[in-house]
């Protein structure tokens, strides 16, 4: 189920399922990102978390942060941007009501910690969500790079090539733009361009998600024979952490019916533990699939990332050793 297509007239929620935009660099971001969605010509509904915290980790008590999703899935908005991302998202699934829903499809934009709601929605309610950056993410105006490309990606635009340069570290300036200090490299194995239904998110999480009741990974494979694209990140995982969850992931059978993998750069890009790196330990735990690997992809925590429409059929081709993707509708 695909929500409809956005225009610049269209209206959207802020929430802030995980923490709120307190502190620097986040608040003054977020302030700026509301003027500049709102230049572009969006109408904005502002949810009563997004400028909150509760805790240190939190912009609300569970329930209050819950309700907030409900009332924006509820409301008359076309699409939902989480404020930010964060550390205990997953208090907020028990009292999440997916049944409803199912029946007010909207797009809702995050990453990271969001992937408690991007993977979940797409694999529970079968609703395409968009892996892409928070609403925070647009205090640059003209929209540039990866916010630039979240735009396009919901205004239906269909084809999207990776960027030339990333960053591993940021400005001093937060408000700066981008300090592009790397070049994208892709790094391949068993490449042909392949074509399957994407679903993924932060590994961090989806090792969190495997097992319990909200994981429906098996029943959506099983759904969709056509065949699924991992696209795979981590935050906060070492490099020996992302060989233990891939295989947790694989034991759990969430690789079957794999068309390929697509693997953004780890937050710990640099981690070199045990002589493991987390570039060899993707491959290590992934090569036996024997199917198409794109590795150190645009996608994840260092900027640029580009945007995923989780639960979308889409081509995966290499232009000029850069990923391009193709959705089919």
């Amino acid at each position: 189920m695909k929500p409809n297509y956005l225009t610049n007239k269209s209206k959207i929620y802020l929430v802030a399922p995980s923490f709120g935009c307190t502190t620097s660099p986040y608040k003054e971001r977020l302030d700026l990102s509301i003027i500049n969605l709102k230049k572009y010509g969006y109408t904005l509904i502002e949810g009563e978390n997004i400028y909150k915290a509760v805790k240190p980790i939190a912009s609300n008590t569970p329930q209050k942060r819950a309700k907030e999703i409900m009332d924006a899935f509820n409301s008359d908005s076309d699409a939902i941007f989480s404020v930010g991302g964060g550390e205990v998202m997953m208090e907020i699934l028990p009292y999440i009501n997916f049944n409803k829903i199912k029946k007010h499809p909207k797009w809702y934009v995050g990453y990271s910690d969001n992937t408690n709601l991007t993977y979940t929605l797409t694999t529970i309610c079968d609703m395409e969500t968009i892996y892409g950056v928070h609403a925070a993410s647009y205090y640059i105006y003209p929209f540039t790079y990866d916010s630039k490309d979240t735009i396009k990606l919901l205004e239906g635009q269909k084809e999207f090539i990776g960027y030339q340069k990333w960053q591993y570290k940021e400005s001093d300036n937060p408000l700066s733009e981008y300090n592009f200090d790397k070049t994208t490299k892709i790094i391949t194995k068993n490449y042909q361009p392949f074509e399957g239904r994407l679903i993924g998110g932060c590994l961090d999480v989806l090792t969190m998600l495997c097992g319990t009741k909200y994981d429906k990974t098996k029943e959506y494979i099983n759904n969709h024979n056509e065949g699924i694209i991992f696209f795979l990140e981590a935050c906060d995982l070492s490099s020996v952490g992302i060989k233990r969850a891939l295989f947790q992931l694989k034991e759990a059978g969430w690789f079957t019916n794999i068309k390929g993998f697509i693997i953004g750069r780890s937050n710990n890009y640099y981690d070199k533990s045990f002589n493991l790196t987390p570039v060899k330990a993707y491959i290590e735990e992934l090569k036996e699939f024997k199917v198409p690997l794109l590795l150190d992809v645009d996608l994840g925590h260092l900027s640029p990332s580009i945007p995923i429409r989780c639960g979308a059929y889409a081509k995966i081709e290499l232009i000029d050793n850069n990923i391009k993707i193709t959705y089919n509708d």
